[in-house]
């Protein structure tokens, strides 16, 4: 469960890149010492005492006017809207600047909590220089060096405590999102599964640009639909309020039970639908592959075997995902959204008692054991399942590194027979059984 989004934000050269990538801990942001070399947002996921949450990078902010600065800010601006929480970084050997007057004074009309991390303090001779920072209203400064990683444990701990208290085990029923690429019928889908008008429809690319919760109650069952804005391979986003609107339904599908991935029917199947659905698997989300748009399709008795075989061809690692064909515009098997909704959302909650699990396990070791490399075998000496949706099972094994990717996909489809996991993706781990 995603906690939080934290914008980082600054002037130019104050070292943002550098803190970003120490927080999601891997080298995303270009970092150098040229005033503006990020322009645009950036995106990463970082993870602290168990809490997962978003952090955007973003351009320099600076009064002088410079080649790009509308388009910064404009940035920045969206960034703020989006975040729970802004990281403000400042440059503890320069003081206090204009610039990072007019920066504080943006932030405190963005109404956010603010925490304030004076970059660059290096060695405890430069400690006294954080308290000149107190003078821009914003709280107790932290002294970091992004350099070195001095202090951002400590940014972390203020960032976790700043994000807003949820309730994870409050109850609102299965909450699935529609996703999928701009203008393939999300929103008529919503229509249609509600059967009323909640949500704007229109053929205009790009018309709905955030994510809509919207709980119902059908046969007593409670559910939350979520409304994404479609989602467009990243090299093929343009628009600022459209960047924006990606990382909304990335973070949707993340809140999501379950994700319906829908497939143009009238266009066919596109290059940039394998990215869309690729954030749902990376996820670990069940999927329900929805071809929309039946009606629009000619067709004989054999149609709906050849699209299926398609489908499965172009993406081979949703072969767990069930295909509907539907259509929003004359509610064509909609109905059934809604109980193979049920049907994959208890397949990802599914457990399996360990002595059932451990015969399945050994049962496809005596049927087919695994081939032999450098003169040994991969021996499963005993399995357990350690989480669900998705589900994950560990196999305690002689030589972790013996399990080849497609004996551990032989393994899987034994599962499969065995328990169904319709929908659901799949999680084996190796551990050495020492």
């Amino acid at each position: 469960m995603i906690r939080g989004v934290v914008a980082v934000v600054g002037r130019p050269n104050v070292g943002k890149s550098t803190i970003f990538n120490r927080i999601v801990g891997e080298r995303v942001s270009i970092v150098e010492d040229t005033p503006g070399v990020t322009r645009d947002r950036i995106y990463g996921k970082a993870n602290w005492l168990t809490q997962d949450f978003r952090v955007i990078d973003t351009g320099g902010i600076q009064l002088e006017d410079q080649p790009f600065q509308k388009e910064i800010q404009a940035q920045v601006e969206i960034a703020l809207e989006e975040a729970d929480t802004i990281l403000f970084i400042v440059n503890g050997r320069d003081g206090v600047t204009a610039d990072d007057e007019f920066i504080a004074g943006m932030l405190r009309r963005a109404g956010k909590p603010v925490i304030l991390a004076v970059n660059k303090i290096d060695d405890i001779t430069l400690q006294a220089n954080i308290y000149e920072f107190y003078a821009l209203g914003l709280g107790d400064p932290i002294a970091i060096s992004g350099a070195h990683g001095i202090g951002i444990g400590d940014v972390m701990d203020a960032l976790i405590a700043s994000f807003p208290q949820r309730d994870d085990n409050e109850q609102e029923g299965i909450r699935f999102t529609f996703i999928g690429r701009p203008n393939v019928g999300k929103s008529s889908l919503v229509n249609a599964v509600l059967n009323e008008e909640r949500v704007i429809v229109s053929a205009v690319e790009g018309t709905t640009r955030d994510a809509v919760d919207t709980p119902f109650e059908r046969d007593g069952k409670h559910y939350v639909v979520v409304d994404t804005a479609g989602i467009r391979k990243r090299g093929k986003v343009y628009e600022n309020v459209e960047k924006y609107s990606v990382l909304r339904a990335m973070r949707a599908i993340e809140r999501s039970d379950v994700v319906l991935f829908v497939i143009d029917g009238e266009s066919g199947i596109r290059e940039q639908d394998k990215h869309v659905a690729g954030y749902a698997h990376e996820a670990g989300k069940p999927i329900i592959i929805v071809y929309n748009k039946w009606d629009t399709v000619q067709k004989d008795e054999k149609t709906m075997n050849r699209v299926t075989e398609e489908i499965r061809k172009q993406f081979v690692y949703l072969s767990y995902a069930p295909v509907i064909f539907v259509s929003a515009l004359t509610r064509q098997r909609v109905a059934a959204l809604l109980p193979l909704i049920e049907e994959v959302y208890s397949y990802s909650q599914l457990r399996i008692a360990t002595n059932v699990l451990n015969e399945v396990i050994m049962d496809a070791q005596l049927t087919t054991p695994a081939p032999t490399h450098n003169g040994q075998r991969l021996k499963i000496l005993y399995a357990s399942q350690v989480a669900v949706a998705p589900p994950t099972f560990v196999l305690f094994v002689n030589n972790p590194e013996l399990l080849h990717f497609s004996y551990q996909r032989y393994i899987e489809n034994r599962l499969r027979e065995a328990f169904g996991f319709d929908g659901s993706p799949i999680r084996i781990v190796a551990r050495s059984k020492d």
